[in-house]
Order: structure tokens, then sequence, then C-alpha cells
């Protein structure tokens, strides 16, 4: 059995001069790499944990969508934060974006430093029923 696999890129995502993908799809699986809060022309839009928890969101449900995914195909989320005091807020926003029993796995962590100085990036794994 043969691979298929995509590098993904379209609408709504961040134009990026780094180099990696957005999203990669092997088959049934899509991987999205860490979205931040970043505008369509590829900058660092500052705000609060929350904000930029929204913005890093929305960038990464864009990543899913231009894959052919949706939210519900979610099964892995990996969220970094630069300070674990935001988590509160970070889980009531996961909980308005997620119903019950659709909330993906999660692993969350502080790390010591993001890109661009980012309070927030969220990474994660989608799969489709074949």
């Amino acid at each position: 059995m043969s691979n298929k696999k995509y590098i993904i890129t379209g609408k709504g995502l961040p134009k990026w001069d780094n180099p990696i993908s957005h999203a990669v799809v092997v088959n049934n699986m899509c991987f999205v790499s860490g979205q931040l809060s970043v505008g369509s022309n590829g900058r660092y839009i500052p705000g609060t944990a929350l904000e930029e928890a929204k913005n890093a969101f929305k960038n990464f449900f864009a990543a899913i969508s231009n894959s052919g995914f949706d939210q519900s195909d979610i099964v892995f989320i990996d969220i970094a934060f630069d300070d674990l005091k935001d988590q509160p807020e970070i889980d009531e926003l996961y909980k308005s974006l997620f119903p019950p029993n659709q909330r993906p796995a999660r692993t969350i962590y502080q790390a010591e430093s993001l890109p661009f100085g980012g309070k927030i990036k969220i990474t994660g794994t989608a799969v489709k029923d074949l």
C-alpha cells in the first residue's frame, strides 16, 4: 500500500517565511504544525493569552479545514503555554470549542519560550474514518 502525502496551504492560513508546512496529510491523518497568534500576513498578533489562543485556534481550524477534515476529526491537541497560570481561561475556551463528547486527547505544558515571544502554541492531529 502506498502512502498519499499532501502538504497543506490555502485560505485563512498565514503566509509564512519559515521552512515548515501548516499541515501534512498522510492517507487518513492530518498533522497540524504549531499554530500561533499570527495574522494572514504572517506577523505575530500580540495579546492576552486568551486572545492569542483564539487566534491560534483560528489558524489551527483553518489548517484542518484546508486539509479536508473537520473539527469532529480532531483526536489530539498539544498546547504550549508561556505561563501555566493562563490555563484556567484557556480551559474555558477549549470547553466552548469542543462539546464534552467530542473533546480530543490533550497535553499541556509550559514552554520556556515560544516563537515571536508568544503566549500560546497549538499543535494537533486529526483522523478521518476510512
